[in-house]
């Protein structure tokens, strides 16, 4: 086994130190991995108390943004989720088959394609949102309400932070 070198952010700066962690240790320090494991978690927890609405977590988020909006282009929806562009475009296939959303060109722009949610697209997500609510409550009563709270506010700062982007 090596070393290496264990950087920490000391509020004022980062300060290098050696270290011998096992590979273990790596992992189970990794944010990406834990955050990971716990999107997974949590994935599949609402898609299982989602499933009689026939919607993955996924498209009800996806569903949940037009919800929102009268229209949004793929690329503002992309922003909004923060999800690729082209991992969107997959997404929305299924939701486009089943007549959940429709996708046009912007009258304006032929570049750009608007996305907006369909009739049958804002009655399934109004009829889906029922079993979100009992997965957020299956979420809240395991955390407890602050905590849940607390888990979201975090997580959401981490999804809109600038700083943890590539340039």
């Amino acid at each position: 086994m090596g070393t290496c070198l264990h950087v920490r952010h000391a509020g004022i700066g980062l300060v290098v130190a050696p270290c011998v962690e096992t590979h273990d240790e790596t992992i189970r320090l990794c944010y990406a991995t834990a955050t990971r494991k716990a999107s997974r978690r949590l994935t599949a927890l609402y898609d299982e108390v989602m499933a009689p609405s026939g919607l993955r977590s996924t498209q009800f988020a996806i569903l949940g943004e037009l919800a929102h909006a009268t229209s949004l282009t793929i690329n503002e929806l992309a922003e909004l989720l923060v999800m690729d562009r082209s991992a969107l475009g997959h997404s929305l296939r299924p939701l486009q088959r089943d007549g959940l959303i429709s996708l046009d060109k912007d009258t304006t722009d032929r570049r750009s394609v608007n996305v907006s949610l369909t009739r049958e697209g804002r009655r399934r997500f109004t009829k889906a949102t029922v079993l979100w609510n009992a997965a957020q409550e299956r979420v809240e009563s395991a955390l407890g309400l602050t905590q849940a709270d607390r888990l979201r506010t975090k997580l959401l700062g981490i999804a809109t932070d600038d700083r943890l982007t590539t340039p």
